[in-house]
């Protein structure tokens, strides 16, 4: 940490015109209560949803999901990518569990939805793409 309030300091010298050790102090307590109000259990559980947007199968399930706006049968999903079965069933697992996804029994058949959670990332990462 030695290095990085160095660094602090030589910032807030720059924007305060002197650098006393209580201005270090206070500016680095600030940034402590930013890091806390983050929270370990939020900040893991955005990286998980993160994470399972992170693998192309996946992305385009929900991409698929999120632009049908309704659910789809897993059957129609195994149709638009191409993986196994099983690399399907464990590919939406991972979407149900981040909570991009939910899923339902339907007799033999089991149907699948983007949650409000994809529809806004989604919408968020279109918006965020030039179009060339």
């Amino acid at each position: 940490m030695g290095q990085a309030t160095d660094r602090l300091r030589r910032y807030l010298d720059d924007e305060l015109g002197a650098c006393r050790s209580e201005d270090v102090e206070r500016r680095l307590a600030e940034l402590r209560t930013l890091e806390s109000t983050l929270g370990t259990a939020r900040l893991d559980a955005e990286l998980d949803v993160l994470s399972a947007l992170a693998n192309e199968t996946r992305y385009t399930l929900v991409r698929v999901l999120v632009a049908a706006r309704e659910e789809l049968c897993v059957c129609e999903l195994n149709a638009v990518v191409d993986v196994t079965e099983s690399g399907l069933s464990h590919a939406l697992s991972a979407l149900v569990e981040a909570g991009l996804v939910s899923a339902r029994k339907d007799g033999r058949w089991k149907k699948y939805r983007a949650t409000n959670r994809a529809v806004a990332l989604v919408t968020v990462l279109e918006g965020s793409v030039d179009d060339e």
